[in-house]
């Protein structure tokens, strides 16, 4: 092979998927592929397959198994001429190295693969019952299974049949197979066989139609003399009912050991009695009275819980059918038990406390969020509204959780929701269970396992990353889900009814609240009490909508404050007509309005100080004027501010009635965030958490434009009329200017005027200072709505220097006494509101100090290093610790805007790029300019974004700015939930703001220090 070709080859095998090109060109160039090693038709189909590597590897050996030249050529030459059965059988080999063994040992059972009828798409128990026929003992049994189970995955992988499907087909061959042993079994002992019936009542998955590839098949056992109607025996009877009874014993467990004994072909699953009555400690098999005296006398809630999903499948199925009957109305009377609901709660809280705590994380059916959880909550519900809706009683979940929906006992969209992440999650198991064909339920941590599980689900892009992210999606939805329908109030008390009384106890209440995450449960009770009790159109829609808040702000880190600013809001809108409605027939409002309230104080603040805000959470074509959480753009601001200081009768009023706007928006801007951030229901949390910073960013400076602007027109008119003496100009400064503001920053800017033509020079400059002073003073006045400081303190000669400066003064200024820390910090100056000529010509004058021609000096590139370093090791608070501090600790803030600054000063006047205020925007253009590397820059944009983000999330939180982590456990919970962190990962989340500070100040060092 030419060194041309190889390397022609292994392109193509790693743009097919391979991950061992090397390997699978070797394998190509065996003789057993050397015919077909072109064929492009081959290549795409191992490249469609879950694992191509695996797939190669497992038709290479099939190949080789095959008994003679013919065989092989009759298999190659049907593979490359049909494409169904290309696509099955690769498929199977790239998805199952347990299936390519049983190839491999059975050559001939690729031609299981080759029929494609219609027929064949969704075969029944009676078509596994024929596939097994043949079988006469444990051994040929096993062969014709997996021979089976090959044609099941075949449909499964490559798409034939859904998830569900799949499982029903399990579940059938399952059933043909407990049929087959029984049969075995029978012709091993016709006598026992001659003297008894025996009815096998398939439980669990298998019951209910839904089982997985390598699972436990549970049954029970019911037992009957041959010939005596069931029921109680009399004296004559009771010597035929032991002696059938122990016939009867002898062939269960004769059939339980040929499916689960391992023999030369392996075994095919285990066959567990265990919850027949009295578990491993009852007989074996027993009659139906006896059944049905035990469930009568002794058995516990989860037996009920159990026979819900129980089904007669092999034996003597009349027999089984009256077991059903007999048992069935017991059943549906399990709901009035005593502490029923808590019952099943503490059985569903004792499986995930017995996982191992290294698992949980893994655990992709008992852990948080896992298959069992759906799995409870269906069967909960089934069990609490199943008495008196026959169409409730179905033991698949799928199926249950359907009918619930359209009974109405689970929102549909929930039932949406639940279903997709059942099917998604069950997906997994499928694929992870069928590659070894292994009894796991855990996620696997391989990179080359999670790869081929992401491929095998269709996730091709990056399956890795895609696929752990879909998986923590449909699991937070199923675990937020589970809460909501578990928890939910009306449960425990429509499962707890007695006459006359339908009230939830008040410790269950309190038990509920507790389980939930409320800290405080007696002052939780007494808000319910408050909003839900009485008869009250008002009291009715509360008691529809608190469920469901309930579980919202429990999936919060403060559900105790979630429910007490509800109740504030509604104590403070209850009669207002549309607030409930807007609450219960808009379906974002609530979830939005939950996650606000729980989320820390400043939105819960800003709400509070005018609750009719909470308008602006509905859809955005509703709720009243402004509706929806989408920012509004700065002309739209200014045009809302500027009218309503032109209605106002003076400058105090004006400037009330900007900073109203002002505080409505920032609830908006807060909120909208809070939501993207948490994510909801319908809408999963925004992933960029780039574009989350820009649009607070964005939307906070904009707000603060328009506030000036509004409060500026408020002075003028009130001071001067129309005509001010002098032309001015506000000029944003640092944050201000980047368009990078917070929640609580202040308003850096500094002031430029010019005296109109005709006017003296001190009086303009009177006019000025005067109009800077009443606007500083009108924006703080004590009132409901929080105030906007001004700070000058980057104007020329800081605060010695004057307030405002005509545009010759500041150039006198700038070409005199101009340092290099005010080049600096004119790179973010960027006028925001006055006169709009005069400020271009301000930006005009500065240009060639902040781009300045053939850039920074190299003594000028040193004194801002030693301000840095300066600043560092001065203006840290004490005690606080500096990997942690957002701002000016290693990595933080300042790290990154210096060092992206420092570009900016020496490379602006040759890269128009880096002419921007913005900091995110000039770090992007220098990358682009090959100032710095894609891996550097994104280092460093990982960082300023993951520290901007922190300085947001404690001032929504503790309502106040911090440049450091909160000490208070549940303000720092608060802030890893805002972040995305569930609970109990705080510490998760500090070690990975201190690996990525870690890693951008190395960054830094290299860039700013030239280390």
């Amino acid at each position: 092979m030419t060194p041309g070709r190889r390397s022609s080859t292994f392109t193509r095998l790693l743009r097919h998927g391979f991950t061992d090109a090397s390997a699978a060109e070797r394998l190509l160039d065996s003789a057993e592929l050397a015919a077909v090693r072109d064929d492009p038709f081959l290549l795409e189909a191992l490249g469609a397959t879950a694992d191509p590597d695996l797939a190669l590897h497992g038709l290479v050996r099939l190949l080789e198994a095959q008994p003679g030249h013919t065989a092989r050529h009759e298999l190659l030459d049907t593979l490359i001429a049909a494409k169904p059965l290309r696509d099955r059988l690769l498929g199977v080999l790239g998805a199952s190295a347990a299936l390519a063994d049983h190839l491999a040992r059975h050559p001939r059972d690729w031609e299981a693969l080759v029929t494609y009828e219609p027929r064949d798409l969704h075969p029944g128990v009676a078509e596994f019952e024929r596939g097994l026929a043949e079988a006469t003992d444990p051994v040929s049994l096993r062969v014709a299974y997996r021979r089976c189970l090959l044609s099941i995955a075949a449909r499964d992988v490559c798409g034939t049949t859904d998830v569900a499907e799949t499982a029903a087909e399990l579940a059938d061959l399952a059933t043909a197979t407990l049929r087959a042993a029984l049969a075995l079994a029978e012709t091993a002992a016709p006598e026992d066989a001659a003297v008894c019936r025996l009815a096998v009542i398939a439980m669990g998955k298998c019951g209910g139609h839904e089982l997985n590839y390598v699972s436990d098949v549970d049954v029970i056992f019911v037992g009957e003399t041959l010939g005596a109607p069931p029921g109680p025996s009399g004296t004559g009877g009771a010597a035929d009912e032991q002696k059938a009874m122990r016939s009867a014993t002898r062939l269960a467990s004769h059939m339980m050991r040929i499916c689960s004994e391992t023999t030369v072909e392996g075994s095919i699953w285990p066959v567990d009695a265990n919850l027949r009555p009295e578990g491993r400690n009852g007989p074996l098999v027993r009659t139906l009275s006896s059944h049905l005296a035990y469930y009568q006398r002794w058995a516990k809630t989860w037996e009920f819980q159990a026979l819900l999903k129980a089904r007669p499948v092999a034996g003597d199925l009349a027999l089984g059918a009256q077991y059903i009957d007999a048992l069935e109305p017991l059943v549906w009377k399990a709901a009035e038990r005593e502490n029923f609901v808590p019952d099943v709660q503490k059985m569903r809280r004792r499986v995930v406390e017995n996982i191992p705590a290294a698992e949980i994380e893994r655990e992709l059916k008992l852990g948080p969020g896992g298959l069992r959880d759906v799995e409870f909550a269906v069967q909960l519900l089934q069990l609490v509204h199943g008495r008196a809706d026959a169409s409730l009683r179905s033991g698949t979940t799928l199926d249950a959780l359907q009918a619930l929906a359209a009974g109405g006992y689970v929102g549909r969209a929930d039932a949406l929701q639940l279903d997709d992440a059942y099917r998604f999650l069950r997906s997994m198991e499928h694929r992870i269970q069928l590659y070894r064909l292994r009894r796991t339920h855990l996620v696997p941590e391989g990179e080359a396992d999670l790869r081929r599980l992401g491929r095998s689900l269709g996730l091709r892009t990056d399956p890795v990353t895609e696929l752990l992210r879909e998986w923590k999606r449909h699991s937070g939805v199923v675990r937020r889900l589970h809460e909501k329908l578990f928890y939910r109030p009306l449960l425990d008390a429509v499962a707890q009814l007695a006459p006359g009384e339908s009230r939830l106890s008040a410790e269950a209440a309190r038990e509920r609240l507790e389980a939930l995450g409320y800290t405080d449960p007696a002052a939780a009770l007494r808000h319910l009490e408050a909003l839900a009790s009485g008869v009250t159109r008002k009291a009715a829609i509360q008691r529809t909508l608190l469920p469901v808040l309930l579980g919202w702000f429990a999936d919060s880190a403060d559900p105790d404050a979630g429910l007490l600013n509800f109740r504030k809001v509604s104590d403070a809108l209850g009669k207002t007509p549309w607030y409930l409605r807007l609450l219960r027939d808009e379906g974002a409002a609530a979830e939005n309005l939950a996650r606000v309230l729980s989320a820390g104080r400043l939105a819960p603040d800003l709400l509070m100080r005018a609750p009719e805000a909470v308008a602006l959470l509905g859809d955005s074509d509703g709720g009243g004027p402004g509706g929806g959480l989408e920012p509004r753009g700065r002309a739209h601001l200014e045009q809302e501010i500027l009218a309503a200081v032109g209605r106002a009768e003076n400058a105090e009023d004006g400037v009330r009635a900007a900073r109203g706007v002002r505080r409505r928006e920032l609830f908006r801007t807060a909120a909208a965030d809070i939501v993207d951030s948490y994510g909801t229901e319908t809408k999963p949390a925004e992933a960029d958490q780039g574009a989350l910073v820009d649009r607070v960013g964005a939307a906070v400076s904009d707000l603060t434009a328009a506030t000036l602007a509004g409060t500026l027109r408020a002075v003028v008119r009130d001071g001067w009329g129309n005509t001010l003496p002098t032309r001015f100009a506000m000029i944003g400064m640092g944050r201000f200017g980047g368009h990078e503001l917070g929640y609580g920053s202040d308003a850096d800017v500094v002031f430029v005027h010019e005296p109109q033509e005709g006017v003296d020079e001190r009086e303009a400059a009177d006019a000025a200072n005067k109009v800077v002073a009443e606007m500083r003073r009108l924006l703080q006045v004590p009132s409901a709505d929080p105030p906007l400081l001004i700070d000058a303190d980057l104007r020329p000669e800081g605060k010695s220097g004057p307030l405002v400066r005509t545009l010759k003064s500041y150039e006198a200024y700038y070409r005199r006494w101009s340092l290099v820390w005010e080049s600096q910090a004119l790179l973010r100056a960027e006028p925001v509101a006055g006169d709009e000529e005069l400020g271009r010509r301000f930006v005009e004058l500065i240009d060639p100090l902040r781009y300045p021609a053939e850039g920074l000096g190299d003594e000028a590139v040193r004194e801002i290093r030693r301000l840095k370093a300066r600043m560092e090791s001065e203006r840290l608070p004490r005690g606080a610790d500096p990997k942690l501090h957002t701002k000016l600790g290693p990595g933080g803030l300042s790290d990154v805007e210096w060092t992206v600054q420092l570009l900016q000063l020496r490379h602006g006047w040759a890269e128009p790029g880096l002419r921007t205020t913005r900091t995110r925007e000039a770090l992007a253009a220098a990358c682009a300019a090959g100032l710095l590397g894609a891996e550097e820059a994104g280092t460093l944009d990982e960082a300023w974004v993951l520290a901007t983000r922190v300085r947001n999330a404690v001032m929504l939180v503790r309502g106040r700015g911090g440049d450091t982590f909160p000490s208070e456990s549940r303000e720092l919970a608060a802030v890893g939930r805002y972040l995305g962190y569930g609970d109990g990962h705080a510490g998760d989340m500090l070690d990975a703001y201190r690996r990525t500070a870690r890693r951008a100040r190395a960054v830094v060092e290299e860039l700013f220090y030239g280390a």
